[in-house]
């Protein structure tokens, strides 16, 4: 008797402890968005999920005598929230889960002035919303003085003065957020201090370094979060073009429009891209380990072979870093043109000529001149074919 007793006892204590595991995990996704809003009573007010590109109502409730309402719900996440007493009239939260978020203010200013606790993340959303509202004010009030003073005979030395003082409030707002971002990289509230803009055309933060530090961070943090996910895209096409920029000002101040090359070839011969201007050359980056770079060789060849008397050349640059590899590729595809390589990734040529992808090529001009890029096997015929026929 005794021992079924204990049986019991244990399988009741197994229960209770499974049950209590259960409500635990439960109350750690679940938030709670409550408080009280005045001159509001007998009014409802919405709850809508921040997306990309626009907002989802999730709930709404009707605010009691008190002014008094509450939300309840589960994120796995930090979740931008519009908590909305009109469509003009809201704020934003930001809110994680089991954050018991308690919200306070009036209806008449509801958007302007409103207090928010329990929310670490939704503090900081209404720091930077109210930082860049007081800057804004400040820069409409400068330009109201521009339109009042047009006229006044002293306007030019008026607006010498203004404008360095809208300068100034423009670049104060600029390193404040920089420095939100620098001190916050880890906080989805950066999200939105990344896509603050003063109007409709210009971003607060305009600063790249920025984008990659949030973005970094976020994503290593939150990489399921559609808002992360939209932010790392951004910031990869970004630093895509900012190479991309750089390499057509490092052609610009080279005065020529492809960056010199030169690299050893199989017999340790230096061997400059230069040294065959007069011909039509296809820049080849490859590598020996690379699949589609073997696939395409043997495309090259055809090519070569049916265009090289007529003033075409390959001047092929290898990636690799095993010599072997390198050689005995050349001799398995038959590679009869200029093969070159420094066997430690010919990174500088690499760098020079943005290289993403293998293979991937440029055609130059008899000048050395750029007159297409990445193009493959029939584009490659069709280009040669009119321009040396």
């Amino acid at each position: 008797m005794t021992i079924k007793i204990r049986i019991v006892k244990r399988l009741i204590l197994f229960v209770i402890s499974i049950a209590t595991l259960a409500v635990a995990c439960d109350e750690s996704t679940h938030y709670k968005i409550s408080g009280r809003i005045s001159n509001a009573e007998g009014k409802y007010v919405y709850l809508d999920e921040l997306k990309l590109a626009s907002s989802e109502n999730i709930d709404s409730v009707k605010i009691n005598k008190k002014g008094e309402f509450s939300f309840d719900g589960q994120v796995s996440q930090p979740t931008f929230f519009l908590l909305k007493l009109s469509e003009k009239n809201f704020i934003t939260l930001l809110v994680d889960s089991a954050e018991q978020v308690k919200v306070a203010g009036d209806a008449v200013n509801f958007s302007r002035d409103y207090l928010v606790e329990g929310s670490e993340g939704s503090a900081l959303v209404q720091e930077l919303n109210q930082h860049l509202s007081r800057t804004k004010h400040q820069m409409d009030s400068i330009r109201s003085l521009h339109v009042l003073f047009r006229t006044d005979p002293n306007y030019q030395s008026l607006k010498k003065k203004w404008d360095q003082e809208y300068n100034e409030i423009v670049e104060t707002q600029m390193e404040y957020s920089k420095e939100f971002v620098t001190k916050h990289p880890f906080s989805m509230a950066s999200v939105l201090a990344l896509y603050q803009k003063f109007d409709n055309d210009n971003f607060v933060i305009q600063d790249l370094q920025s984008l990659k530090t949030a973005a970094s961070a976020l994503n290593s943090f939150y990489p399921e979060s559609e808002h992360v996910k939209a932010l790392y895209a951004n910031t990869m096409k970004l630093i895509q073009e900012e190479r991309n920029a750089k390499v057509q000002q490092f052609i610009q101040e080279q005065g020529q429009n492809s960056p010199e090359i030169v690299l050893p070839d199989p017999d340790g011969k230096e061997i400059a891209l230069s040294s065959l201007r007069g011909k039509y050359v296809l820049l080849q980056f490859w590598s020996a380990q690379d699949r589609g770079s073997r696939i395409m060789n043997p495309v090259l060849v055809e090519l070569y072979n049916k265009y090289r008397r007529k003033g075409f050349e390959i001047y092929q640059v290898s990636v690799d870093e095993n010599r072997y590899e390198w050689l005995d590729a050349i001799d398995q595809d038959k590679l009869k043109w200029v093969n070159v390589g420094d066997m430690e990734g010919s990174t500088q040529a690499v760098l020079n000529y943005n290289v993403q992808t293998l293979p991937f090529n440029y055609l130059l001009d008899e000048k050395g001149a750029i007159v297409a890029k990445g193009i493959k096997g029939p584009a490659l015929d069709k280009i040669l074919n009119e321009v040396l026929n």
